[in-house]
């Protein structure tokens, strides 16, 4: 395999099919709903419905399951931007890929 094939994540990905609730910009109020394809301890990839540039800020808010945290459910708060966008399904939907830069564990509701 060619060195600029190679794999070059360092984290652990865990592919999940779980909501996620996305919000464009630094501080939006506005969330969409979006499908996760995989979680990193350093980034994201999920499939959304509309548009958005590369280099663009996002926030989002998921919640591990138990399978992941190995213990109890855990709601995450994130912030991010987008470093990678592409034709991800057949039904027309993006993959998302985006940096975590700042995340915060949210206590149960």
């Amino acid at each position: 395999m060619a060195e600029a094939q190679r794999e070059k994540r360092t984290a652990r990905r865990f592919a999940l099919r779980i909501p996620v609730a996305v919000s464009r910009g630094e501080s939006s109020n506005h969330s969409e709903s979006a499908q996760i394809r995989d979680v990193s301890a350093r980034g994201i990839c999920f499939y959304l419905d509309s548009p958005i540039e590369q280099g663009s800020p996002i926030g989002f808010t998921l919640t591990l399951p138990p399978e992941i945290t190995l213990t109890e459910s855990i709601r995450v708060q994130c912030k991010g931007r987008v470093v990678r966008v592409e034709n991800g399904t057949a039904d027309a939907k993006l993959a998302v890929a985006a940096v975590i830069e700042e995340y915060e564990f949210l206590p149960e509701s």
